[in-house]
């Protein structure tokens, strides 16, 4: 009989624990099992498709089809970075098409690649917003990892970009916040949605219309979200 690596077991054993704290399927058919372990000496990545589907848990009650594992050492974050990256690009519907019809392995990988090559240039693109900075301004945070995080925030800004209002996206996962919203830019914006599963720092938004909803609808309804900061349907945070 074949023996097992300690390696193999170490990381098997984390990416169970990390699921009995809650599901890492996070919805439109994706789940992304992830662990950290000191048996990892170096990041490693593992994708495959399942055309029929297996019950995940997933926020949408959808079955996963697309499966990603991150093994990642216990010394830095760089399973972060790749969370976020896979994050952002898994938003696209024809990117998951395209991973779910792809013939064999170096397909798959191709697509991947190109997808990367268009999202993340070798030359990082200035940043766009109105002359008086950002209308609309958005912390999107969840409690477990990053993988809700990022999705709110690549699902708000791609409903910012199609009603032509700007908006900025402050995420705050397990690696911390990113892309903090400065003083200028809440002072300047019309309101603040905060779509978070877990505390985030509120006192900076006293004064500001702010609405507070879960991780989740920032995933699901997020041109509902904008259109009621810019319509004003929101109530006055303040600081007690």
């Amino acid at each position: 009989m074949a023996e097992i690596s300690p390696t193999r077991t170490n990381t098997k054993k984390g990416i169970l624990a990390r699921e009995e704290k809650g599901s890492t399927a996070v919805g439109e058919g994706i789940a992304i099992p992830h662990a950290k372990s000191e048996a990892v000496k170096a990041p490693s990545f593992a994708a495959m498709t399942v055309p029929e589907g297996v019950d995940y848990e997933a926020l949408d009650d959808e079955p996963s089809n697309l499966l990603f594992m991150i093994a990642a050492p216990n010394d830095g974050d760089v399973h972060l970075e790749v969370l976020s990256r896979l994050m952002t690009i898994l938003m696209d519907e024809d990117f998951r098409a395209k991973l779910l019809n792809a013939k064999d392995k170096n397909e798959f990988l191709k697509v991947i690649d190109d997808m990367e090559k268009e999202k993340y240039p070798d030359e990082p693109k200035a940043e766009i917003k109105s002359a008086e900075g950002y209308k609309v301004l958005a912390v999107t945070a969840c409690p477990t990892g990053i993988a809700h995080t990022y999705m709110a925030a690549e699902a708000l800004e791609k409903a910012g970009k199609k009603l032509g209002i700007s908006i900025k996206v402050e995420t705050n996962g397990s690696g911390g916040a990113k892309n903090i919203l400065t003083d200028e830019e809440i002072a300047a914006c019309d309101g603040i949605i905060v779509a978070a599963d877990k505390s985030v720092e509120m006192a900076r938004f006293d004064g500001k219309k702010v609405i507070r909803t879960k991780v989740s609808n920032g995933i699901k309804i997020p041109e509902e979200l904008i259109n009621r900061i810019v319509c004003g349907d929101a109530a006055v945070y303040l600081r007690l």
